[in-house]
């Protein structure tokens, strides 16, 4: 798989950004961190803040393979404003490429109408914003090229089946054996 894009936006979670970002390059992928504001300084919905590898202007989508979406607030309103990002995602759709979002952001997907008759699964009470959704409630949902996952207590569970689409199966048995996860 080529690259894969995390999206960063002011009021992001940070173990839903940080948990992959980390499994993700500890199986050998080559992840880039994207700051949709302007400026390679983002700050978490808990005041701590980041420097993303490119902002949005410089990173090449047509050499991306999976697109990740982090929550939080208002971290997933600021992604869900930005127009960019939001013709990246429905090209990716169009193109097939893995899109992948986590507590409030799948309901960026279920705007865009990506989500219409797929599984999916988000950050309990949003779920209304899954237009079109079947929503199951799971931890982590696939459904296509489309991994949804419900909040923070589960970005390690979504960074691992990211990871294993990203490679492959035995890549994130043998990343989460080595990080001492049950």
């Amino acid at each position: 798989m080529g690259k894969i894009l995390v999206h960063l936006a002011d009021g992001f979670e940070e173990i839903e950004a940080i948990a992959p970002i980390d499994i993700l390059r500890r199986g050998g992928c080559d992840v880039l961190t994207v700051s949709v504001m302007g400026r390679k300084e983002v700050t978490s919905s808990r005041g701590v803040t980041v420097l993303a590898d490119v902002l949005f202007s410089e990173a090449l989508y047509a050499d991306a393979d999976m697109l990740v979406l982090p929550g939080g607030m208002p971290g997933t309103k600021n992604l869900k404003e930005h127009k960019g990002l939001q013709a990246m995602l429905l090209q990716a759709y169009q193109t097939g490429k893995w899109i992948a979002a986590i507590c409030a952001a799948p309901t960026i997907l279920g705007g865009l109408g990506l989500l219409k008759g797929k599984k999916a699964t988000c950050f309990p009470g949003m779920e209304d914003e899954l237009t079109g959704a079947v929503v199951t409630g799971a931890f982590v949902e696939q459904d296509g090229k489309i991994i949804t996952a419900k909040g923070a207590g589960v970005a390690t569970d979504f960074g691992f089946r990211l990871l294993k689409y990203a490679k492959d199966e035995k890549t994130a048995l043998d990343v989460k054996a080595k990080m001492q996860f049950p």
